[in-house]
């Protein structure tokens, strides 16, 4: 499929659970919602944007997601500005998925010069607020949780990492959240991040063993919220929309992460609007 030879990124999570028909957006919103007069870039989020960015400057990019009709449009949406992609299903909870996956991969494209591991959860969004104390909290939301923060890069990173290290070259970044910056309350509506401090210490690790191998780890600390269909309708976005984080701008830095010089690499990079303060 790859017959152009073009390098291969791969974006774990490359839809958005706050896509017009995302799993976030059905929790608040309570059914789809009408995308088709937004921007190409937001309507799939962080790994959407991500996904057109670097198809833009000329990487075949492989889509995963759990469900393939999840990324179809997405990849038209690459397909139809010239890029090239292809979509793969992968279930992050299952090992032999994440290897039967990036075996299609290597098959179908090649070993991934790239890897973005940008797969994000909403378990605990539902949780109401008398069930806020970790005590409430059921032991499958906290095995989910971990699956995808945690165990899912560490089983990721074990399937790419042997060919970039082999080759001397190769990027993998990791999109983050604020809470992953330090243990933090889960409060009303929030996914349950504790798991995210992990993910931080996982790209803290890999780059001490990695860097000097010539694989380039960062962890990006997204701080804030992100421009997305679902996100866009709520309240706090529609009052405070210089908040609101462009998803194609984080897909910029990803790709300034990628392209750095190999003397001076950024192994984290904290994002936030410029009317917050920083998050620590």
């Amino acid at each position: 499929m790859n017959a152009s030879k073009k390098p291969v990124t791969v974006v774990i999570g490359a839809t958005s659970k706050w896509q017009s028909d995302g799993r976030n957006t059905h929790l608040i919103h309570g059914s789809d919602v009408d995308d088709s007069d937004l921007p190409v870039a937001i309507r799939w989020g962080v790994g959407g944007a991500i996904s057109q960015k670097f198809a833009a400057e000329g990487h075949f990019v492989a889509l995963t997601t759990r469900h393939a009709q999840n990324a179809e449009p997405l990849a038209a949406a690459i397909r139809d500005s010239g890029g090239e992609c292809m979509i793969v299903e992968l279930d992050l909870v299952s090992e032999a998925s994440i290897e039967s996956a990036f075996a299609e991969i290597r098959s179908e494209a090649g070993d991934p010069d790239v890897l973005v591991y940008n797969a994000g959860y909403l378990e605990g969004r539902d949780l109401p607020p008398e069930k806020e104390l970790l005590e409430h909290i059921p032991t499958e939301m906290f095995d989910t949780a971990q699956h995808i923060a945690s165990r899912g890069p560490f089983l990721v990173a074990k399937a790419v990492l042997p060919a970039m290290r082999e080759r001397g070259a190769g990027s993998f970044l990791i999109s983050n959240n604020a809470s992953s910056l330090r243990g933090r309350k889960r409060r009303t509506g929030q996914s349950l991040y504790y798991p995210r401090v992990m993910m931080r210490t996982l790209a803290q690790v890999l780059t001490e063993e990695y860097s000097e191998l010539g694989v380039h780890v960062a962890n990006v600390v997204i701080d804030g919220v992100i421009d997305s269909p679902g996100t866009r309708l709520l309240p706090f976005a529609q009052k405070r929309p210089e908040l609101v984080m462009n998803p194609g701008k984080i897909a910029d830095a990803f790709w300034y992460l990628h392209t750095q010089d190999r003397s001076c690499w950024t192994h984290e990079l904290q994002l936030t609007p410029y009317p917050s303060n920083p998050s620590f």
